[in-house]
């Protein structure tokens, strides 16, 4: 007994260890422009949003609070909401309306043109999420997506996907974490470490 179950640990380990090295050999570009772009809207005084559900809406309230409190250096409070939290918002949407609604709500009522909306969701169908995203849009915001499985109806609604394309759940939610803390560290790096790498793009507003 006592092998097998430490077998079940070492193949979780290792493909989870794959499953990492393949995605970001692939994708570390698309991961430093999301740092890029989450650093320009927080540079041209605009706020980041996060929603998710069950374990994503566990890595929103984590990410939110990442760049609110700090990540790994001394820097300022960064503006981040996290729109799993308010259990009266969610509650009162969710038994007067919809629970479809939990989030698209909180989008039109505290979202605003040039903000970020961060969605994620393993599937890239969870109906409250692709809500979200679509009131986003509607309201000029740019919009992030983590996903898995090819990025479900998320996929079309999202500047920037981060699509883990694996059939394990735990195992894109591993992968997802990473994601968001590496765009931590690197909004962090471009804001308070590299800020001359942002320049151009603060010029442009098109690509707030």
């Amino acid at each position: 007994m006592t092998e097998e179950a430490r077998r079940i640990v070492i193949e979780h380990a290792v493909e989870g260890t794959r499953l990492r090295e393949s995605y970001f050999n692939g994708n570390a570009d698309k991961v430093v422009d999301g740092a890029r772009r989450m650093a320009v809207t927080l540079a041209k005084g605009h706020k980041l949003l996060f929603c998710g559900n069950g374990g994503s809406a566990a890595d929103a309230q984590h990410l939110a609070a990442e760049f609110v409190n700090r990540f790994q250096m001394e820097r300022p409070p960064l503006p981040a909401i996290a729109l799993t939290t308010d259990t009266s918002i969610i509650t009162a949407i969710g038994n007067d309306y919809s629970f479809d609604q939990i989030f698209e709500k909180q989008v039109q009522a505290l979202g605003n043109e040039g903000d970020m909306l961060v969605g994620i969701s393993t599937s890239g169908n969870s109906p409250n999420v692709v809500r979200a995203m679509r009131a986003a849009r509607e309201r000029g915001l740019a919009t992030m997506g983590l996903t898995g499985r090819g990025g479900g109806e998320m996929a079309g609604l999202c500047d920037i996907l981060f699509d883990v394309d694996h059939g394990r759940t735990a195992l894109v939610q591993e992968v997802h974490i990473t994601i968001g803390h590496l765009l931590c560290g690197l909004t962090d790096h471009f804001l308070f470490e590299n800020v001359l790498a942002l320049q151009p793009w603060l010029k442009d507003a098109t690509n707030a």
